[in-house]
This record gives structure tokens, sequence and C-alpha cells, in this order.
């Protein structure tokens, strides 16, 4: 299929992340790690809002209290209400920041938030350092905070997603090149096996996932998204206009657009629009946004 990709937010992030589609406001969220900001675009406007935070803001999440939304940062959850910009401390503080940070995270059926770690790769100005190792440790947060270890040993945790059955669950690892799946259920994951290797088209990052089954991967380095069926099989690429993709989520009335985060860090020389928030419209509808249970 031919996509026409238009870039709907020339916002030039230097690493855009966490794409969260917010149906009652008709708006997308997402980040930039490393000038700590959270924007957000009114579809029906075009116009872009940022919110500036006192380090990385890495990933996002919806809550069951319209309104508020879970923040993940680089060493802590937050509240936060846009409508006020009012904060306050979730309680999940990250063991061992700021050697480590949070990375991607998402919001499960059950209306718990998992959330991955890495080596901190963002310095306090915001400027890059070199990512590496394997410190990376994937945590389930339940709505009363409780926090229990998933996975561990990872270099950059990556892509939180389920089926649409809910029964598996895939992530990935940045930097082994590879994609995980497990099963799933209310208990937790277990039974992991790579559903995706290494593949010349960059690394994994951050991925959706669409009504069919279909894992939509953004791929850093590789200018692209894989379209990955159940069975591990590309069933599409998608070519970028520029380098870093990052992460992406379905949104719109009918949840057949595909929104999408870009990096402008480590672009290609001539990537006037690296870092941008991209659209493409699909044949197929995504999956609604879960949300963290609020008790």
């Amino acid at each position: 299929m031919t996509y026409d990709i238009q870039c709907i937010a020339p916002t030039g992030d230097v690493c855009g992340e966490g794409a969260v589609w917010c149906a009652s406001e008709e708006s997308i969220y997402w980040t930039d790690i490393n000038r700590f900001l959270i924007h957000r675009l009114k579809i029906a406007t075009g116009a872009v809002e940022s919110w500036f935070f006192d380090e990385p803001v890495v990933a996002l999440s919806l809550t069951t209290e319209e309104g508020r939304l879970l923040v993940a940062l680089g060493s802590k959850l937050i509240w936060w209400w846009p409508a006020t910009d009012r904060r306050a401390d979730h309680g999940f503080v990250l063991p061992g920041a700021p050697a480590v940070r949070l990375n991607d995270g998402r919001a499960d059926p059950q209306g718990n938030f998992w959330v991955g770690s890495m080596k901190n790769n963002v310095l306090p100005d915001g400027e890059a350092s070199e990512a590496g190792g394997t410190e990376g440790v994937l945590y389930r947060i339940t709505p009363d905070g409780t926090a229990s270890v998933h996975m561990d040993g990872l270099g950059i945790s990556n892509t939180i997603c389920w089926s649409p059955d809910g029964g598996t669950f895939y992530t990935a690892d940045t930097l082994a090149n590879e994609i995980y799946e497990f099963d799933a259920n209310d208990e937790g994951i277990k039974n992991r096996r790579t559903f995706f290797g290494a593949d010349d088209r960059g690394f994994p990052d951050g991925s959706a996932m669409d009504s069919n089954g279909d894992l939509w991967n953004c791929r850093f380095f590789g200018g692209a998204i894989l379209r990955i069926a159940a069975n591990g099989a590309i069933r599409e690429v998608i070519e970028m206009p520029v380098r870093n993709i990052t992460t992406a989520t379905f949104g719109g009335p009918d949840l057949k657009t595909l929104y999408i985060t870009s990096a402008s860090a480590l672009r290609n020389p001539g990537d006037r629009l690296a870092g941008s928030l991209w659209a493409i419209n699909t044949e197929v509808a995504g999956l609604p946004e879960y949300r963290v249970t609020i008790v």
C-alpha cells in the first residue's frame, strides 16, 4: 500500500517519544525526552502547546480520571492535569536513578502501567551521552502503586504492546535488536520468545498494535516502520522521510490514523524535518488507548 505521509507538527524534537491519542480532546500528546517537554496537538486547529518539566519526559498514559495523565519522567512517575498544569508525585521512584532512567511505557488492559528502563543517556542539561550496558529493567506498577520486575538485563527497554485479545505481550531490547513476545494474563507475563530478530532496517524502537494483531514497529536508524504479522513475518515496510523513527500510536475518530514521532538526534544531513510529528492514514484501525486505573 502507498501511504500519504504528512508532517503535521515540525517541532524539531531531539528525541520525540510517548505518543498518546486522547479521543475526548481530539488531540495527540507526545514528548521530547531531551528538551524535557510534553507537546499537545489539537487536530481541529493544528495548534501545538508545550509544557516544560524538570527532567526528561519519556512516556505518557491516559487514566480513568478524565483530564489526568500519568507521566513517566527520567527518575519517577508523576500525575499531571494539563488543564491547570497541576503536578503531583505518583510515588514510584526508579531504583538506581540517575545512573539509569525510565524509557518506554504504556498502560495495560487491566489498568496497570508498564515501563522499562535503561542506562541514562541524557545529561542534566538535556545533552546526550552514550547508551549501553544491560542495566535495563521492565516494571509493572499496579494501581495501588506496587512495582514488580518482569524482565532485567536489558540494554534499552522499548515497545510495550498487547495483542487485541490481551493474551500476548510484546516488548523489545533496542540494543539487542530483538522484539520479544510473552504469554500474558492478569498475573503478568511468562514464556519469553523471540518474535522478531535483527533486521537491516535499523533497530526496534516504539510500536503500535492494530485491531488485526499486526505490530507496527518504528525503526531507529532505519527510516521505516515495519508492519509485522502475529507470526513474525513482515507484512509491509513503510518508508519514512526521516531516518530516526521512534514510536507511534493510532488515533483519529476511527483509529485509522497512525501518529508517528521522530528524532532530530543523529539525523542524516539534510533531514530538515527530523524530529517532527507525522501522520499516515491506514486501512486498518488500531486499538484504543488503555488507561491507568485511578484508585
